[in-house]
C-alpha cells in the first residue's frame, strides 16, 4: 500500500512538467510552420512640388488711375452790347469746329456805327476848339507884352480856357475809343480754335448786355484729372510731373490708346476722397492738325472716361512673384531636396503679383505648388525629377522584359 501511494504522488508531480514540455514542443512546431511577414516597401514621404527658376530683371513701375477728358479752356460767350442778331456763322452750331478769330455771330452794328461817327465828330470839334484857344492865348500874350512889363495873369493869357479845351479833347478821344470798342463788341469772335458746345441765340434774337450766347471748348489740348493715392506717389519720379501716360478707352466700340503727359499736380489733398490729383495733357485730341503719328488715330472726345497708366520708377533688379506664395514675409524655395523659406522685401503688390526687390538671387527655384503646412527643412521632390525617375524605371523594365523574351526564344 505504501509503495502504491508513493508511486501515485510521483505521477502527480511529473504530469505538469510533461504537459509543459509538450506545449513547448507544439509551440516550436507551430512557429516553424508560420510564414514570415511580408516585406513592406517604405513609401517616399517627400512632398511633390513644381518649381520655377527666378531671374531678377528691370521692372518699370506703373500707377493706375482713371479720369474724364476735359478741355483745357472752356469759355462762355456773353453779349457785351445789346442789339438784334442779324448774322450767324454756319459753323456756330453745337458740335461745330471754329478757328481762332472767326466771326461767330453779328449784333446789328447800326447804332454803334452812328455813335462812332458822332464820337469822331465830337473829337474833331474839341480839337478845333483847342486849336482856337491856343491861338487866342498866343494873341493875348503878345498884346499883354505890348502894354505892360509885368507878368501877365493866367486869366489874361486864357490858360484856364486852354486847359478846359484840352480836357474836352481828352474826353472826346475816350468817347471815340469807347464807341469803337462797342462797335467791335457787336462781333462775337472765337477766342481760339474751338468746338462749339452750345449756342443759345438765333437770327433775330435780341440780346442784352450779359445775355449768354453760347459756349466753346478749346480743342488745342485736353486735360484729365487723375486721382492718385498718397501711397502710390512714392512709385513716381518727381510726384509724377513730367511722366508719360498711356490712356486707354473705348472709341466707337474699339479699344484705343492715346499718349499723354503729366503737366502739373494740384498740390492739395481732396477732403472727400483723400486723394492727390495729377493733371495729364493731350495735344490736339481731335487730331485736326494731323500731328499724330497714326493718321487714323481716333478722336479723344471730351467727356470720355479713360484709364491711365502713369509710367513710374524703373527698378534695375527686381522680380515678380505670385502674391499668394508670400507668407509672413517669406517665399518657399527648393534647395537640394529641402524647403527653404527665404525672407524677402516686397516693394508693392500689383494685382495678383508682388514686386520683390531684395532676398531673391538669380537661379533660386521658387516652389509654386501650394503647401498646406510648409516647414523649413521639410523634404521635397520635384515633379520633373520624379517623372524622369519613373521614365527611367519603365525603360529599364522594358529592357529586362525584352532580354527575357530573347532568351526564351534562344532556348526554344
Amino acid at each position: 500500500m505504501s509503495n502504491l501511494g508513493t508511486n501515485g504522488r510521483k505521477k502527480r508531480w511529473i504530469l505538469p512538467f510533461v504537459i509543459l514540455l509538450v506545449a513547448i514542443v507544439i509551440a516550436f512546431f507551430m512557429a516553424s510552420m508560420r510564414k514570415p511577414p511580408p516585406h513592406k516597401v517604405v513609401e517616399e514621404t517627400a512632398a511633390l512640388v513644381n518649381v520655377q527658376p527666378l531671374q531678377t530683371e528691370a521692372i518699370q513701375l506703373q500707377v493706375l488711375s482713371r479720369g474724364v477728358v476735359q478741355p483745357r479752356y472752356s469759355t462762355e460767350l456773353v453779349a457785351q452790347v445789346s442789339g438784334e442778331i442779324n448774322s450767324i456763322a454756319e459753323a456756330f452750331v453745337r458740335g461745330g469746329i471754329v478757328k481762332k478769330g472767326q466771326l461767330l455771330a453779328q449784333i446789328d452794328p447800326t447804332n454803334y456805327q452812328v455813335r462812332l461817327e458822332e464820337s469822331r465828330a465830337g473829337l474833331a470839334s474839341a480839337t478845333a476848339a483847342l486849336e482856337l484857344e491856343q491861338a487866342q492865348g498866343e494873341v493875348a500874350r503878345v498884346e499883354w507884352q505890348g502894354v505892360s512889363d509885368h507878368p501877365a495873369p493866367a486869366l489874361g493869357l486864357r490858360k484856364p480856357q486852354l486847359k478846359q479845351a484840352q480836357a474836352q479833347v481828352a474826353a472826346a478821344k475816350a468817347a471815340l475809343k469807347q464807341a469803337q470798342k462797342d462797335l467791335d463788341r457787336t462781333q462775337i469772335i472765337a477766342p481760339y480754335d474751338a468746338l462749339v458746345a452750345a449756342r443759345n441765340v438765333s437770327l433775330g434774337t435780341f440780346v442784352n448786355v450779359g445775355t449768354m450766347m453760347g459756349q466753346v471748348l478749346d480743342i488745342s489740348s485736353a486735360e484729365i484729372r487723375l486721382p492718385v493715392a498718397n501711397g502710390e506717389l512714392q512709385y513716381l519720379l518727381g510726384d509724377g510731373v513730367g511722366s508719360q501716360v498711356e490712356l486707354s478707352g473705348d472709341a466707337m466700340g474699339t479699344d484705343t490708346r492715346w499718349q499723354a503727359k503729366i503737366v502739373r499736380t494740384e498740390g492739395v489733398i481732396d477732403d472727400d476722397t483723400r486723394m492727390s490729383y495729377l493733371v495729364a495733357r493731350v495735344n490736339d485730341p481731335y487730331n485736326l492738325k494731323g500731328e499724330s503719328l497714326d493718321v487714323e488715330q481716333a478722336d479723344l472726345v471730351f467727356g470720355s472716361f479713360v484709364v491711365a497708366n502713369i509710367v513710374g520708377r524703373n527698378l534695375s533688379d527686381a522680380v515678380r512673384i505670385p502674391r499668394n506664395l508670400i507668407k509672413d514675409g517669406a517665399v518657399p524655395v527648393y534647395n537640394e531636396g529641402k524647403l527653404q523659406l527665404k525672407p524677402v522685401t516686397v516693394l508693392r503688390h500689383i494685382g495678383g503679383e508682388s514686386v520683390v526687390t531684395d532676398g531673391i538671387a538669380d537661379g533660386d527655384l521658387l516652389v509654386t505648388t501650394s503647401l498646406e503646412y510648409p516647414v523649413a527643412g521639410m523634404a521635397l521632390k520635384r515633379f520633373d525629377e520624379r517623372a524622369a525617375e519613373v521614365k527611367s524605371a519603365s525603360s529599364a523594365a522594358s529592357g529586362q522584359a525584352l532580354s527575357a523574351a530573347k532568351r526564351d526564344q534562344g532556348e526554344q
